[in-house]
């Protein structure tokens, strides 16, 4: 049976499968979900209303055996930034819609009876949408607990927190991985747009589906083995990452004076050394906890990692460079045992790890908390956050909430969104990506970290200004077209340095579907990915004043370096020129 369209509709709370039309037939993870936002989201609706929609769709690749192809996609109009959002992520849901022949899950409408939550469960041509009573109020290892006894185990989950059922803009769409742990949607608060569906969990079938098809297998498994290979032979992908996760990214940074500290008043952090990656790895292995493991299935750069405490009891997993970060630099915890709880409880929660560190960060600027205060940190979350309270309900709103709020004028935003762990004063290429991307400040979405630090692809002076609009845009370009293919956004170390990996890629697509695209085919998919993404983002009613770095990173030099941001608008806007 061909790839289907599923519909659901909790107007009526009904359910509709479809044929995919011709112009979506080519298109897989970012390319779909923002395909379908653009046309059927109407850009000015409310965000928690009844015109957003959401749409899940697995990448080209996902369900097949092709190394790292285990990402899973989700669109709908962001309610923190306003403009149109693609989150992807790991976990077990993207492999299991691609066998199940789902080539997007689309719900639209709101519940009339909102008296509740509902929980949908997608089978092989069917759709169940039932009340869940019982679970309202519950985080997200409860629903994880209750779907896994409900389903023998045989199940991909998608769930919100408590954040989410408030509609915090704090709040992810939380996902089970392969053992049995939490991933995420992350940014944008897709989370509170799930909980304004009334929709508290979505589970797929992961027992009764069919293996993907391939239209020439032999050739798909030959490109696969050139493509894994570039994978595991690189120093990025295949050495640094596995060692020491994400978080291997901690010294490196802060070396490079691009690591934000106290609300990024800094590059450097006097805490680097204790809650490093190799800090970390070293706490891991004494404790018997796990170095590397895969967020998803067929995984072979394995970063990921679970954290024991002191007793060697696990205590988290997935405990990535951008949450130490947020709670270790930015807000001042040099503790990673603490770090480490506070990761959990966000899990639990559904809670964006960059919005909530850079909002408590703000938050000691507010005198609200004080920096290195990890037990205030946790407490804010589990006790304010948590359970709605007027102080709880405002740090779940966001960074640029709590500034405005407050009347603060440093306030690290772009397009309302937190920006990640990286300087833009200091890593220029970061910055560049920040304020053009249509997705709100997002290191993702055109990691020029890789030319600007990591010699990844060349190697363009991340203090300088000269090539940082090209090579953010060559990024954001290439970005778009991998998150596509469900692909993970590491391959992209190989494919800027191993002239073998990025032809593989496009050999498995080809060798997948009986197609003939050429890398000239890719780019272009992602030009017009972004092109479609900044016209949502117009008619939404951004505008070039949008694509700007917070104020105060103009006239405040970042020490070591003593930099400011220091692109013009008229450069600025030249990122469009394609």
């Amino acid at each position: 049976m061909a790839d289907k369209i599923y519909r659901v509709n909790l107007n009526d709370m009904s359910y509709k499968i479809e044929d995919v039309p011709q112009e979506w037939a080519g298109l897989g993870g970012r390319a779909l979900t923002s395909t379908i936002v653009a046309k059927e989201v109407d850009p000015e609706c409310h965000p928690l209303g009844p015109n957003n929609k959401m749409v899940f769709a697995p990448g080209l690749l996902s369900g097949t055996t092709a190394a790292n192809s285990g990402r899973n996609s989700l669109g709908a109009k962001s309610p923190l930034t306003g403009g149109i959002k693609e989150s992807n992520v790991g976990g077990t849901s993207a492999g299991i819609f691609a066998k199940l022949g789902v080539k997007a899950l689309i719900i639209e409408g709101i519940p009339k009876d909102d008296s509740t939550f509902y929980h949908i469960h997608v089978t092989k041509e069917h759709i169940e949408i039932n009340p869940v009573p019982e679970l309202v109020g519950k985080d997200n290892y409860a629903v994880l607990d209750a779907m896994m006894e409900k389903y023998n185990k045989k199940v991909a989950v998608m769930s919100i927190g408590r954040p989410g059922e408030m509609k915090m803009l704090v709040s992810n769409v939380s996902v089970k991985d392969p053992k049995g742990k939490l991933r995420s949607h992350g940014r944008g608060g897709l989370g509170a747009v799930m909980g304004s569906k009334k929709i508290k969990c979505i589970t797929v079938d992961a027992q009764n589906y069919k293996e993907v098809s391939y239209a020439d297998k032999e050739k798909f498994k030959e490109a696969n083995k050139i493509f894994t290979k570039a994978l595991q032979e690189n120093p990025i992908s295949g050495e640094g990452l596995p060692a020491f996760g994400t978080n291997v990214l901690v010294n490196i940074i802060n070396e490079a004076g691009g690591l934000p500290s106290r609300n990024f008043r800094s590059g450097n952090s006097e805490n680097a050394e204790a809650i490093c990656g190799e800090t970390m790895a070293e706490k891991i292995k004494e404790r018997g906890g796990s170095t590397t493991h895969g967020c998803h299935a067929g995984c072979v750069i394995q970063c990921s990692q679970t954290y024991n405490d002191e007793e060697g009891k696990y205590l988290t997993s997935g405990f990535e460079y951008e949450m130490i970060w947020a709670f270790g630099a930015n807000l001042g915890i040099n503790d990673l045992d603490q770090i480490a709880k506070i990761d959990a409880l966000m899990d639990d929660l559904g809670l964006d790890a960059i919005e909530m560190g850079c909002t408590l960060a703000l938050a000691v600027d507010a005198k609200i908390l004080e920096y290195g205060d990890g037990k205030e940190a946790y407490r804010l979350l589990k006790d304010e956050l948590a359970n709605g309270t007027p102080i709880g309900r405002i740090l779940g709103s966001g960074t640029g909430t709590l500034g405005k709020i407050y009347g603060l004028v440093r306030v690290p935003v772009v397009k309302n969104q937190a920006i990640p762990a990286y300087e833009p004063r200091a890593i220029k290429g970061q910055g560049i990506t920040y304020v053009t991307t249509p997705m709100g400040a997002d290191h993702t979405a055109g990691y020029a970290v890789a030319t600007n630090i990591l010699n990844s692809g060349g190697y363009i002076d991340p203090l300088k200004k000269e090539g940082q609009i090209e090579l953010s845009r060559n990024l954001q370009i290439a970005s778009a077209a991998v998150d596509s293919t469900g692909m993970c956004i590491f391959v992209a170390f190989p494919a800027l340095d191993d002239p073998k990996c990025l032809p593989a890629l496009i050999d498995m697509i080809n060798a997948r579907f009986g197609t003939n695209l050429t890398a000239d085919d890719v780019t272009n998919l992602g030009k017009k990915i972004l092109k479609t993404e900044r016209e949502f983002n117009l008619k939404a009613g951004l505008t070039n004043a949008d694509d700007r770095i917070p104020e105060f990173m103009k006239y405040e030099p970042l020490p070591p370096h003593n930099v400011v941001w220091d692109f013009t608008n008229e450069e600025i806007d030249s990122f469009w020129n394609f």
